[in-house]
């Protein structure tokens, strides 16, 4: 059993972000549950909704574990957040089975990324799906952003990895082949060929960012003037 687990608005402007939060999550949850992955999720951005510079999402997906695990894994999660609030911030905390997220919740995600939503419609709509869902302060406006992203998630379409395998390691231009055998499972050009040799480029400093493309981790590249250039999606 996959456990997914979302977590929104937890930083400032002058903080680490939510991507940064959910990597240290997923190291704490690591030393006890196999954590497969961490995906970043892009919300609409729209002057009517607070955010702090992209208005994302982070989902941290953890498996296989025994269904009993999801309590210990919501606890262990919520307590890092909570130990690690930043003042401003308004999080928001959702976990649910893979397997039991709707399609009611994917079109809430969906509807995530394109219209304004409430704080009441996450809540009810947890509560309908027997979602756990938590404010954990400030406005809670995080809530939303929590539910949406277990249903993006869920897809396995949607967003991109900013954890997975050992591509965080490799930083700047690097093989095809050591990108595929840290943890992508596919290289694609933007036309759909596949490719397994060359160096793909990369600013330097910086790590690839696959997506999720029907639960695969692919990595998208174009070519230019016979190099190819890693390229980074929503």
């Amino acid at each position: 059993m996959t456990f997914l687990l979302s977590i929104d608005d937890t930083d400032s402007l002058d903080s680490r972000g939510t991507g940064r939060l959910a990597r240290a999550i997923a190291e704490t949850l690591g030393q006890d549950y196999p954590v497969m992955a961490v995906t970043r999720h892009q919300l609409f951005v729209h002057e009517s909704i607070p955010y702090t510079s992209h208005n994302s999402c982070a989902v941290i997906h953890i498996g296989p574990c025994a269904p009993e695990h999801g309590e210990r894994i919501f606890s262990l999660a919520r307590d890092h957040m909570k130990g690690d609030f930043v003042e401003g911030s308004d999080p928001g905390i959702a976990i649910a089975h893979r397997g039991d997220v709707t399609c009611e919740m994917v079109t809430f995600g969906q509807d995530a990324k394109t219209r304004v939503l409430t704080q009441e419609m996450a809540r009810t709509l947890a509560k309908r799906c027997s979602i756990r869902l938590e404010g954990l302060g400030g406005t809670e406006d995080g809530v939303i952003g929590a539910m949406a992203g277990l249903g993006l998630a869920s897809t396995g379409n949607d967003g991109r990895f900013i954890l997975k395998g050992r591509i965080r390691d490799i930083m700047g231009p690097a093989p095809a082949g050591v990108l595929l055998e840290a943890g992508i499972d596919m290289i694609l050009t933007v036309d759909g060929v596949p490719v397994t040799s060359g160096i793909i480029q990369v600013q330097e400093g910086k790590s690839v960012k696959p997506c999720p493309v029907m639960g695969k981790a692919v990595l998208f590249v174009e070519e230019r003037e016979g190099v190819f250039h890693a390229v980074k999606r929503d």
